[in-house]
């Protein structure tokens, strides 16, 4: 399931649906969370996440299909919110399950690690009456490099 919301997510419900009888030995999941970017004192922080719908659904199932391809998985999920979010929202869930743990655990980081630097997503941060668009991380450029 690849989902792209304004809306909260509940993760026991995503968790629960990952869930296969009889098969799922493991389930790795990731949630990520708008954190404080800011040191100054003054002003809220939050940001604005904007995509092309369509297009972003298609780079998260083209990161999903190669995490498929390389591991055996039992199902996983992507859900990612856009629109507003403030300071301890939830931004992201990432969940995978398999029959073992280690192939759940690398298809979780993996599917992150292409997410953060492939998938169709832009932010604008904000504080106070300051905003300005976020360029690419080179971190994240880096940790694609292990796979």
């Amino acid at each position: 399931m690849i989902l792209v919301q304004e809306d909260d997510f509940q993760v026991d419900a995503l968790y629960k649906g990952l869930l296969k009888a009889n098969e799922t030995g493991a389930v790795a999941m990731f949630v990520g969370l708008v954190r404080q970017f800011s040191d100054l004192p003054n002003g809220a922080c939050h940001f604005e996440l904007e995509h092309y719908p369509g297009m972003t659904e298609r780079n998260l199932q083209t990161i999903v299909d190669e995490a498929n391809a390389r591991w055996p998985l039992l199902d996983v999920c992507v859900v990612h919110r856009v629109g507003r979010l403030s300071v301890d929202d939830q931004i992201v869930f990432v969940g995978v399950s398999a029959a073992h743990r280690a192939d759940a655990f690398q298809a979780c980081d993996f599917i992150m690690d292409y997410l953060k630097s492939r998938a169709a997503f832009w932010k604008k941060e904000s504080q106070g009456s300051e905003s300005h668009w976020v360029e690419a991380n080179t971190n994240d450029e880096k940790s694609l490099e292990r796979w």
